[in-house]
């Protein structure tokens, strides 16, 4: 037997170790065709809506162990959909967004605990880190996890303020035509 085959037969096993072992949980598929991620901001005073086209969810959680439960998602910046082509490329540049330095946002989770006096299963407290343009902050938000059918619907709203994450330099800064308040939006099923 060859090393490479070694390598690769060692790999199996532990997989199908690791697969039948029943302490752990299998992750979720996420459904990606139900899901979204939008975010809502005021331009003139004026709710604007737009959504991320492209992102990958992970989430493995039990609602019988929301301690041990972890979820990430990474959202290609460049796929943000304002609804117009010269938008969509005007948020792309270095004074918003910065996509060709910054590809990437992403959330990753740090806790996911039962809310106290919700009903069992239903709202959860969920903290972790936010990375958006290269900048990482802690946020926190509540989440709410119903099912529907066969899959696990999450939904949660979190708030958070541009000008932290330096979205909108130079004249942009002034939040008298955009305001510094936005709020992202995810809706995720999952299998």
């Amino acid at each position: 037997m060859t090393l490479h085959k070694f390598t690769l037969a060692t790999a199996a096993g532990l997989l199908a170790l690791g697969a039948s072992s029943s302490s752990m949980a299998a992750p979720l598929k996420a459904d990606l065709a139900k899901s979204s991620v939008t975010i809502v901001f005021k331009q003139m005073n004026v709710p604007v809506e737009a959504k991320f086209k492209k992102f990958s969810p992970a989430i493995d959680f039990d609602a019988a162990q929301p301690a041990a439960a972890k979820a990430s998602v990474d959202i290609d910046i460049a796929s943000f959909d304002l609804g117009d082509p010269e938008y969509n490329k005007e948020v792309l540049k270095k004074e918003w967004f910065n996509a060709a330095q910054f590809a990437k946002a992403s959330f990753v989770a740090s806790a996911i605990k039962a809310s106290a006096g919700a009903p069992a299963g239903s709202k959860y407290d969920v903290s972790g880190k936010l990375t958006i343009k290269g900048k990482t902050t802690d946020v926190s938000f509540p989440l709410s996890v119903k099912k529907d059918g066969g899959a696990q619907v999450f939904d949660g709203v979190l708030p958070i303020k541009r000008l932290t994450y330096n979205i909108g330099e130079g004249e942009w800064k002034d939040t008298s035509m955009v305001a510094d308040e936005i709020t992202i939006k995810f809706h995720l099923v999952a299998n």
